[in-house]
Formats: structure tokens, C-alpha cells, sequence
């Protein structure tokens, strides 16, 4: 029974998928099909298309996986313990003189190679 209704709801899926390409293939055609009309509205109608085609995905088992997945990630999100204002400007700081250290210690490297080649090439 589980199947039967599993098949059902993919074969309805897969319908409200064309729907989804359906919109976005009429956005696409319509944006170049009224070139000539004023960006504003052929942005407006886009912007509702997509949410129409967004709405449509979202009612999908993967929209509504999808959807839940988001929800689970800003869940975690919020566990995660951020560095505060005063660790960020020590790393930051740190970064930054391991940068110029390295830069310098290449930059001699490169004079150094240098003059030996110059001087070896005469």
C-alpha cells in the first residue's frame, strides 16, 4: 500500500517538475520575447514567476526535504559559538603579519635567485 501511494505522489511530482520548467521556460521566452518593454516590469513578472515556480517545487518531496534541510542547517547554525570581536582582530592581526613575513621572505628569495642568475649569466 505504502508503494502504491509513494508512486502516486511521484508521478505527481513529476508532473508539478514540468510545471516548475514550464514557468521558467515561459519567464525565459517572455524576458526576450518583450525586450522592448521597461525592465521594471519584465522584472517584476520574473520575480513572480519564480515564486510561483518555487511554490510549485516546494510542494515536491525533494521541495519539501529540500525545505527541511534549510530549516536543520539554521538550526545548527545557531549552535555554532562564534569568535567574539577581540579573537577575530588577533587572528585577523596574525593572518596578516604571516602574510607580510612570508611575502618578505619570498621576496628576498626572488632578489637573491636573482642576482645569482644575473651574476652567473654575466
Amino acid at each position: 500500500m505504502n508503494s502504491k501511494v509513494a508512486s502516486e505522489g511521484s508521478k505527481f511530482d513529476i508532473v508539478k517538475w514540468l510545471v516548475v520548467v514550464l514557468l521558467i521556460a515561459v519567464g525565459v521566452v517572455g524576458n526576450s520575447l518583450y525586450s522592448d518593454q521597461s525592465l521594471l516590469y519584465r522584472v517584476i513578472a520574473l520575480l513572480v514567476l519564480a515564486g510561483v515556480a518555487g511554490f510549485v517545487a516546494f510542494q515536491t518531496e525533494k521541495g519539501r526535504a529540500f525545505f527541511t534541510l534549510f530549516k536543520e542547517a539554521k538550526n545548527e547554525i545557531r549552535k555554532v559559538v562564534w569568535p567574539t570581536r577581540q579573537e577575530t582582530l588577533q587572528t585577523t592581526a596574525m593572518v596578516v603579519v604571516v602574510v607580510l613575513l612570508i611575502g618578505l621572505f619570498l621576496w628576498g628569495l626572488d632578489s637573491l635567485l636573482a642576482w645569482m642568475v644575473s651574476s652567473a649569466i654575466g
